[in-house]
């Protein structure tokens, strides 16, 4: 696109935005054209067109061909039964879901957490895209037209942010905002794509599914008016803080006073800003339990999520991991009623916490109101609970396997699940653009040693994964995330849900259906759960585009730049440049991680020691629980591998994608 075209459409973006036309307009409009992505040049794994998904249970072409020629098979295929039919048209609802649904999050990351109030706000950014003349980026730099303090620091006036926003090439927009213009008013929301797709900086095309790997989400969440209203995803307990001079009714009808809303602004910021590029705090357990976004590369990689907690339902989790975004972490006003039993919080205290210094003065929390009443007048979505669209799941406020807090994220106007199920069917479509990295000699090596490390015991299979929860005690990998999720668990009932043929609004009395819990071993649920072991554990990842997944471990403390560690005379690798180790030294510092140097850390114990103690040293990385200790498997000269059999497997490694040139034997099991 010209560049005077280009600021054509900027002009009339800023027109329609400060200005304030009397009118509803989300831009930008579409999905990206399928042909400005990487996704016609990658190997599709099976699209499954044709098969059904009955709650977990997946039924192939042919098997259901045949069961829709009988009255028993049809009863059985149908939506009244759960029965999802992937189509071509399911898949393409999905990609527009992933691209532009936000489930009405703009209201909380507008009007409640003040996302547009700092630095960093529509005019800053239309300001960074103009500056890029067109060019694709990874990484939006933003330079800040202000002073501002944040938590215990303070950033002047003319300092560039990376923000890690990703643009394509010729776009006007960020990968994943939405704006939404509704009648004068300006709300910004996020999407799918913000995290789980990124931009080759060569070519600006979309690498749909990949990990937007430098994705800022502390400092552009801290700089907002109203960060505590997150504090659920931090360590910062309101019952904590002193009490400033807000009063509110609390659930018993007494007179109290709110958190002193500057000292907790304060330190929910500071604790915002020590998750490091990359992370985000998924579970509201008041843990500070930073982990590394997951790929969405999810054909045949279940059960979902670091923890593996997403592993029943409609396309065996995948459709309850992609609730979880949308209907639980995007939205802590969903965990208000529930928020005693789990968190220990008084429903009121809780939304009062929130609202007290809400952006928008219609979502502002008057003195002396109840918070729950209060809610239930400025509630964008009345009638449910929430800020986002959500419907009760029919055990809520109990939560279940299938949806964690009892509550599903769903479009009026679409019936039950439709988004979630078509973000599924679509995720499962994805994969990495071929990585040509090595000869066939050397990756044949490499797949040799990959079965000698005895590599392929956990990550086995077509997908390279076993599907299995491994325990903490086993991993021995950074462990405070792991049982983020029991206190919820304590608290499940037996799943149900509503057909996927139910309207939505849910009409009275609608259809209830039970979820299957079988089809992923008890054991690994609870484990999942950390139920059975307090310590929990961790899903066993797949494999699959580890060459764009750089830093390594769900906490992404493995991190090499590429010129962190070189082969010295004797063939060794050893450190040349400490400094750029681990997240520390890395994306913390705007230095892109290796992934083959990163690789080299992960399976090489003396240069992991080195990096662990980088990340330790680092106190942001000792809050946010960052460190790459654990998954002690290493090839190694100590282990007997030479350097050439480590550099051998991690060619072989780096070549795995949807179509590998080398594939194991067991890994056709």
């Amino acid at each position: 696109m010209r560049l005077s075209a280009i600021l054509i459409l900027i002009s009339l973006l800023l027109f329609v935005v400060f200005l304030g036309f009397e009118l509803e307009l989300t831009l930008p409009g579409r999905p990206p054209n399928i042909n400005n992505t990487y996704t016609p040049l990658t190997k599709s794994p099976p699209r499954g067109i044709g098969s059904y998904d009955v709650l977990g249970y997946t039924v192939t072409k042919p098997e259901a061909d045949k069961l829709l020629q009988t009255e028993t098979g049809q009863q059985a295929l149908s939506p009244d039964r759960g029965a999802v039919k992937v189509t071509e048209e399911l898949i393409d609802l999905g990609r527009d879901a992933f691209y532009q649904e936000t489930f009405g999050n703009e209201y909380l990351f507008t009007d409640v957490v003040g996302i547009l109030d700092g630095p960093i706000n529509l005019r800053s950014i239309a300001r960074a895209v103009l500056g890029l003349k067109g060019k694709a980026t990874t990484n939006l730099q933003v330079p800040l037209d202000q002073d501002i303090t944040v938590g215990d620091r303070t950033f002047k006036a003319g300092t560039v942010l990376n923000t890690g926003l990703d643009v394509p090439g010729g776009s006007l927009f960020p990968l994943g905002l939405i704006t939404h213009l509704d009648k004068g008013q300006v709300r910004v929301g996020i999407t799918c794509a913000l995290c789980h797709a990124t931009v080759s900086e060569e070519t600006g095309r979309i690498l749909e599914g990949a990990i937007n790997t430098d994705i800022n989400l502390g400092p552009l969440i801290a700089m907002a008016s109203n960060s505590a209203a997150l504090f659920r995803q931090t360590d910062v307990n309101p019952t904590k803080i002193p009490p400033g001079e807000h009063t509110f009714i609390n659930n018993k009808g007494e007179t109290a006073k709110l958190p002193d809303p500057k000292i907790m602004e304060d330190e929910v910021d500071a604790a915002i800003l020590t998750w490091p590029p990359g992370n985000f705090v998924s579970n509201g357990d008041l843990n500070n339990n930073s982990a590394q976004i997951p790929s969405s590369y999810t054909h045949e990689t279940f059960p979902y999520a670091w923890s593996g907690v997403a592993s029943i339902g409609w396309f065996h989790g995948l459709t309850t991991l992609n609730n979880a975004v949308f209907g639980l972490n995007a939205d802590p006003t969903t965990t208000a009623d529930a928020s005693e039993s789990v968190l220990g919080i008084d429903k009121e205290l809780y939304l009062g916490t929130m609202l007290q210094n809400a952006s928008s003065r219609e979502f502002r929390l008057p003195q002396g109101a109840k918070p729950s009443e209060f809610f239930e007048q400025i509630d964008p979505t009345p009638g449910e609970p929430g800020i986002n669209s959500v419907i009760k799941m029919p055990e809520y406020p109990k939560g279940t396997l299938f949806m964690q807090n009892g509550l599903m994220a769903n479009t009026p106007g679409l019936p039950v699940a439709t988004q979630l199920n078509g973000m599924s069917a679509f995720q499962n479509t994805l994969a990495p653009p071929p990585h040509e990295i090595a000869d066939i000699d050397t990756l044949q090596r490499g797949a040799a040693i990959f079965t000698r490390a005895n590599c392929a015991e956990c990550h086995s299979g077509r997908y390279f994964t076993n599907h299995k929860v491994i325990p903490v005690k086993e991993l021995a990998t950074q462990p405070q995330r792991a049982p983020a999720s029991r206190k919820f668990a304590e608290e499940f009932v037996p799943p149900d849900t509503y057909p996927p043929n139910v309207p939505v609004p849910l009409p009275p009395d609608p259809p209830v259906l039970p979820v299957p819990t079988d089809i992923t071993p008890q054991e690994d649920i609870k484990l999942a759960y950390a139920l059975s072991d307090p310590d929990g554990g961790y899903k066993v990842q797949n494999l699959i585009g580890l060459y764009l997944s750089a830093p390594y471990l769900h906490d992404g403390g493995v991190a090499a730049s590429a010129e962190s560690i070189q082969q010295d005379e004797s063939g060794r690798f050893s450190i040349a440049k400490s400094d750029e180790l681990g997240m520390t030294g890395t994306l913390m510092r705007g230095i892109a991680p290796d992934s083959e140097a990163s690789l080299r850390v992960l399976l090489d114990r003396n240069l992991r020691a080195t990096v662990v103690a980088a990340n330790r040293a680092n106190p942001d990385l000792q809050r946010s629980n960052v460190d790459g200790s654990g998954h002690e498997y290493w090839v190694d000269e100590k282990a007997g591998y030479s350097t050439q059999d480590q550099t051998d497997l991690i060619k072989f490694l780096l070549s795995i994608d949807d179509d590998p040139a080398v594939l194991l034997e067991t890994s056709h099991n």
